[in-house]
This record gives C-alpha cells, sequence and structure tokens, in this order.
C-alpha cells in the first residue's frame, strides 16, 4: 500500500538517497482512484528501487504549486531532490511498469 504523506514528509523523502515515486492525486479525481490500485502494485515490484508516496494536492496546495500540478492522477519521479520524470494520467499497470522502469 503506497503511503499518503504530506509536504514536510515529502521534503525530507527527497533529501535521502533513494529516489522518491509520488503520486499527487485528489479524493475527488475518478482517474486517481483508478490509478491508486496500479500504484500499490508497482511499488511492490520496485520497492527495492524506490520510495513510493501518494500526496493529496487539496491537503497540501503548497506543493502542487511549487510544481506547478495543474492536472492530475501526476506520477513524478524525483532522485536527488529533482523532479526526473513525470507522467499525467491514468495508466495501466504495465504502462506503470514500463514507465518506472525506464525511469528508476
Amino acid at each position: 500500500m503506497v503511503e499518503k504523506i504530506d509536504a514536510k514528509q515529502f521534503d525530507e523523502l527527497l533529501k535521502g538517497d533513494k529516489p522518491v515515486v509520488c503520486d499527487f492525486f485528489a479524493n475527488w479525481c475518478g482517474p486517481c482512484k483508478m490509478l491508486a490500485p496500479v500504484m500499490d502494485d508497482v511499488s511492490e515490484t520496485f520497492k527495492d528501487k524506490a520510495v513510493f508516496v501518494k500526496v493529496d494536492i487539496d491537503e497540501n496546495m503548497e506543493l502542487a504549486a511549487r510544481y506547478g500540478i495543474m492536472s492530475i492522477p501526476l506520477v513524478s519521479v524525483f532522485e536527488n531532490g529533482t523532479e526526473k520524470a513525470k507522467t499525467l494520467g491514468y495508466m495501466s499497470k504495465s504502462e506503470a511498469n514500463e514507465f518506472l522502469k525506464e525511469n528508476l
């Protein structure tokens, strides 16, 4: 299960030595709800390569503003504190696996 965190926890994770995969979502977002179980599945596959988290953009508006998030769901890969890659919208498990293979 991908852990839901807040902006402060997110900033702490970015200081770590493992890449961070963040699912930016909102509770009212249908595609976000569809993506959640996909992210839970792929987080198990890639748990040795990255830390998987999710951030509710409605509860963490300053974080959404910092990264210019206008549409969700948005999955971003952060490495060394910097956004390395991102993908917008729902993706299937195979698409999520492919995205993570290319970016982790």
